[in-house]
């Protein structure tokens, strides 16, 4: 394949692929504990395969189940001469078998076939990793989206690759809603993509996705860090009610105490401070609003008991339910008046 033999001519410097760009080669290594991402990865690889050769055969094999010989069997070229594409899954958990018969098979792949591993993370089968990245082939990682800042980019290239619009407040607002589980955030995109006539809003996502626990959370810790104690209250009470874990409420409001602390005692722009930090310029600006009600006092005050609730839900107090409660009251009286 013409990727294929790019592929072979490459520096190990220079192998790193995103999972959105990587293109087919003799070898691929999808790696990392994502399992999103991988997928993803190895979709589309699998489509561009397809793409170029309609009668490809696809095999898949499981690197713990292993046989001696089964790779050479399954890309050695048929009389017909089809293209093959062999997806390996678990290369984590391989065997001796298949490390052997892959290292062997490193070193003279078949030209008209792609085989890509997928290797969850771990040491197992190192041998293996260093070698496919030491020989230039392309190597995806795939790594979990911590950073709320991650999770918009991936939002925003969702909807730029589907030629589709959403705000960077709606970029915000997705995140907030959905974005604890990847596949659920991706899978958020697609409906609104599928949806929407025009530019996807806070408002629209609000009306898909605002009784979410999540979006819930951050209503609460968007009204407690507003010093409007009652509001915050109301909806944390409802949220309680209706089913909502005490525990993502407060790391609702760590999360946004925390943003908070950090652009307080930055200096700069907003986008030198969202360099700087590794977040969005937009939740920079933020936060930099949200600075001007708080005082230093106010904000050690917030977050220690914030600090103190989190372990009381987890275990340490017998009535979590009035410990969130005291956490938000306290938040919003510590929010400095004008």
């Amino acid at each position: 394949m013409a990727a294929a033999q790019t592929a072979r001519t490459r520096t190990p410097a220079s192998n790193v692929a995103s999972w959105r760009d990587v293109a087919p080669a003799e070898i691929v290594l999808v790696g990392g504990p994502e399992e999103y991402l991988g997928i993803r990865a190895m979709g589309h690889i699998r489509a561009q395969v397809r793409a170029a050769y309609p009668d490809v055969e696809l095999k898949r094999l499981t690197a713990g189940a292993y046989e001696a010989g089964t790779l050479t069997m399954n890309v050695s070229p048929s009389l017909f001469g089809e293209h093959m594409l062999i997806e390996v899954e678990g290369v984590e958990s391989m065997n001796d078998a298949f490390l052997a018969d892959a290292l062997a098979y490193l070193k003279n792949p078949e030209a008209d076939a792609v085989l890509v591993l997928r290797h969850g993370g771990g040491v197992r089968g190192k041998k293996l990793l260093d070698a496919v990245k030491g020989g230039g082939w392309p190597v995806v990682d795939c790594q979990p989206l911590k950073k709320d800042a991650d999770k918009a980019a991936f939002v925003a290239a969702e909807f730029r690759d589907a030629g589709r619009k959403i705000t960077s407040d709606g970029v915000h607002a997705l995140v907030n809603a959905v974005g604890l589980d990847l596949s659920e955030l991706a899978a958020a995109c697609s409906q609104l993509i599928a949806d929407a006539t025009g530019a996807v809003t806070p408002e629209l996502v609000d009306r898909y996705y605002g009784s979410r626990i999540e979006a819930t959370a951050f209503k609460v810790a968007d009204a407690a860090m507003a010093g409007n104690g009652p509001l915050a209250l109301a909806t944390l009470r409802h949220a309680l009610a209706t089913g909502a874990d005490p525990v993502p409420l407060v790391a609702a409001l760590a999360a946004k105490l925390r943003t908070v602390a950090k652009v307080a005692g930055a200096q700069g722009s907003s986008a030198q401070i969202a360099r700087n930090l590794g977040m969005q310029p937009w939740l920079v600006e933020q936060a930099q609003r949200d600075v001007r009600r708080w005082t230093p006092d106010g904000l050690v005050r917030a977050i220690q008991a914030t600090a103190e609730t989190d372990a009381q839900v987890k275990g340490l107090s017998r009535d979590p339910v009035y410990a969130v409660e005291h956490a938000v009251t306290v938040i919003a009286r510590s929010v400095q008046r004008h």
